[in-house]
């Protein structure tokens, strides 16, 4: 069984958090393109798909830590100290994409005309920040998962 759970939790670790990362790391730039041309609906759309993306993985990307716990719980590490630190990190990098993320992406949406130049300006800056955040959490997690210091079982 900790075959198929640790299958799971690696399989849709690849496939929730990767897409997101990826588009939330698109984001940014495809904001710049259109705040600089204000009315280019394909650019609109651009967001609006990214955004979509970021928000369904994000849903689906609940499976990772279920499937982790699955996981921790049939090899009798769940109170290991590398497990603990990945939880922590993936609750952080939750918290960014759910608290920062996502309502940041949003209301660079929500703008019917175009947003004053210095709103302009932070708003990219400020998600490109937070998603290499979100990312680097991930990284950081990813690398305690493989790693795993003190296991027995690690290289």
């Amino acid at each position: 069984m900790t075959k198929l759970f640790l299958s799971l939790h690696v399989v849709a670790a690849v496939l929730a958090v990767g897409p997101v990362a990826v588009a939330a790391s698109m984001f940014p730039a495809a904001l710049r393109r259109a705040y600089s041309a204000p009315g280019d609906g394909a650019a609109v759309t651009g967001l609006r798909i990214l955004h979509r993306i970021c928000r369904v993985y994000a849903a689906v990307g609940i499976a990772v830590p279920v499937f982790g716990f699955a996981t921790a719980s049939s090899l009798g590490v769940l109170t290991s100290p590398w497990l603990v630190a990945s939880i922590v990190l993936t609750a952080a990098a939750a918290a960014v994409l759910a608290l920062r993320i996502l309502p940041d992406q949003g209301a660079a949406l929500a703008p019917a005309q175009a947003p004053d130049p210095a709103a302009a300006a932070r708003t990219p800056a400020r998600l490109a920040m937070l998603t290499g955040v979100f990312n680097l959490l991930w990284v950081v997690v990813t690398v305690l998962m493989i790693v795993r210091p003190g296991s027995t079982t690690s290289a």
